[in-house]
C-alpha cells in the first residue's frame, strides 16, 4: 500500500511540475480584465487603440519589412496573450529562418503569394505555397520562413501570434552576430573562417 501511495504522490509531483513549467512558458495569466498603465487610476478607449498601422498597406517597402503590434508597441497586450504583425514582401524577397520561442503563429496572406515553410524537431521540413486568402499555422518554437517568389508583384499578410511578447529570434542574426565565436562556426558549419567572415559581413549589410 505504501509503495502504492509513493507511486501516486511521484506521478502528481511530476504533473505538477509539468503544469508549471508549462504555465511560465507562456503568457501568464491576470487577475483583472486588463493592466492598466501603472499610477492611472482610469483609462479610455484611446487605450485599447493602436494607430501606427494606419497608411500601412499604401507605404512601398525595398525589402521585406515587419510591422509589430506587441505588449513593447502597444502596452494594453500585456496579459492579453496575444499580438499581430504585418508582413509586407516586395518582389523575390524573404523573411529569413525565425522562431518565437512564445507563440505559435497563424498567418493569413492578403495579396499576392508566399511560399512559406517550417521545420520539425524531427527535421522534417513542411512547405506550402499560399494564395491571397490562404491561413497557415507555424507551430510555437519551430523555426520557419516566407518567400515571395514573384519577381513582379508584392505581397501582403498579417500574423497573429499567441503572446503579448513572441520572443523573435532571427536564425541568421542569432548565430552569426551574437559574438559565437568564428572559430567555432568555422567549425560547426564545416567550413573556413574566411568563409564565416564573409557571412557575417552579409547578414550585417541592411
Amino acid at each position: 500500500m505504501a509503495w502504492i501511495f509513493t507511486k501516486s504522490t511521484l506521478f502528481l509531483l511530476i504533473f505538477k511540475i509539468f503544469i508549471s513549467r508549462t504555465a511560465v512558458a507562456s503568457d501568464p495569466d491576470i487577475l483583472s480584465d486588463f493592466i492598466a498603465p501603472e499610477k492611472q487610476i482610469s483609462v479610455d478607449a484611446n487605450y485599447f487603440t493602436y494607430t501606427a498601422m494606419r497608411g500601412i498597406f499604401q507605404k512601398s517597402v525595398e525589402k521585406c519589412t515587419t510591422t509589430k503590434a506587441t505588449k513593447a508597441e502597444f502596452p494594453v497586450l500585456n496579459g492579453q496573450g496575444v499580438s499581430l504583425a504585418v508582413l509586407q514582401f516586395p518582389p523575390v524577397s524573404v523573411n529569413p529562418p525565425h522562431y518565437h520561442s512564445r507563440a505559435t503563429g497563424l498567418f493569413l496572406l492578403l495579396e499576392g503569394v508566399l511560399e512559406v515553410g517550417f521545420v520539425d524537431t524531427k527535421d522534417v521540413l513542411y512547405t506550402q505555397r499560399l494564395k491571397a486568402g490562404d491561413i497557415f499555422l507555424f507551430p510555437k518554437g519551430l523555426q520557419h520562413y516566407q518567400y515571395n517568389y514573384d519577381h513582379n508583384k508584392k505581397a501582403v499578410g498579417v500574423a497573429a501570434l499567441g503572446s503579448a511578447s513572441p520572443g523573435t529570434v532571427s536564425l541568421p542574426s542569432s548565430i552569426f552576430n551574437s559574438g559565437i565565436s568564428e572559430l567555432v562556426l568555422g567549425k560547426s558549419f564545416k567550413t573556413d573562417v574566411k568563409t564565416i567572415k564573409r557571412i557575417k559581413t552579409a547578414t550585417t549589410t541592411p
